[in-house]
């Protein structure tokens, strides 16, 4: 099977929390995919342009949108993160590959609960402003979890789906201290439980630190219920 290729623009570059770039690319004519998935991104070593190696990258924006949305945490030394950084800027050619991943939205009549720590949230963004927008009334809560009140971004998108939306709940999780915050603070395992009303007919989406991740199957099967079918987790680093 040949992996369809693109070449698209960067029309976007912008530090929305600390250490957290947004991006948005031209979206290149024929691509197609569907909420959830992910590009490989051909990414230059810097000071070698010849190396060239695959970075993935959760689709942030939806289908219906005009311009592709991703979001990336840079990571200490990181070949994608050096090349965000150093050498992308708005108008640099992007080479892409892809969709890939089967990390979708099932078809069922359960309840979602969705959990993302940090840049795990892209693929959450689309998931759920596709389906809110294209009248799936099942309830869902997004759980996001991030140390500080800084480091939370695309809040004031999420906030306004829940006052649109009276089936879409959103819920932000803060692990570190902070004295001034009144929300729920710790992780978000501590607090998801809470929202499950009937484990056979409630679908769990993870996104986030492989840690994290690991975590949440592990509870969601041997502590909460959750049949093994409805738990679909996706590692994020």
């Amino acid at each position: 099977m040949v992996i369809p290729s693109y070449s698209t623009r960067c029309t976007k570059k912008e530090l929305v929390a600390p250490n957290v770039y947004e991006l948005k690319l031209e979206k290149p004519q024929g691509l197609t995919f569907k909420p959830g998935q992910f590009v490989l991104f051909d990414v230059p070593l810097i000071g070698n342009p010849t190396d060239i190696q695959p970075r993935a990258c959760s689709i942030a924006s939806t289908p219906d949108e005009q311009e592709l949305l991703f979001v990336v945490k840079l990571k200490a030394g990181g070949r994608m993160s050096e090349w965000i950084v150093r050498s992308l800027t708005v108008g640099s050619v992007i080479t892409m590959k892809g969709p890939f991943g089967l990390f979708t939205l099932k078809p069922t009549d359960h309840d979602i609960l969705f959990a993302a720590t940090g840049a795990g949230i892209a693929p959450f963004r689309s998931q759920i402003l596709d389906a809110l927008t294209h009248g799936d009334t099942r309830t869902m809560h997004l759980f996001f979890g991030v140390r500080t009140r800084q480091d939370l971004f695309w809040h004031e998108e999420f906030e306004s789906l829940e006052k649109r939306f009276t089936n879409f709940h959103l819920h932000y999780c803060l692990s570190g201290n902070d004295p001034n915050w009144t929300g729920e603070s710790g992780r978000i395992q501590n607090f998801l439980p809470a929202m499950i009303q009937h484990r056979d007919k409630t679908d769990l989406y993870v996104c986030g630190a492989p840690e994290m991740v690991s975590d949440m199957k592990k509870l969601a099967l041997e502590t909460w219920g959750i049949p093994k079918a409805n738990v679909h987790a996706e590692g994020y680093i």
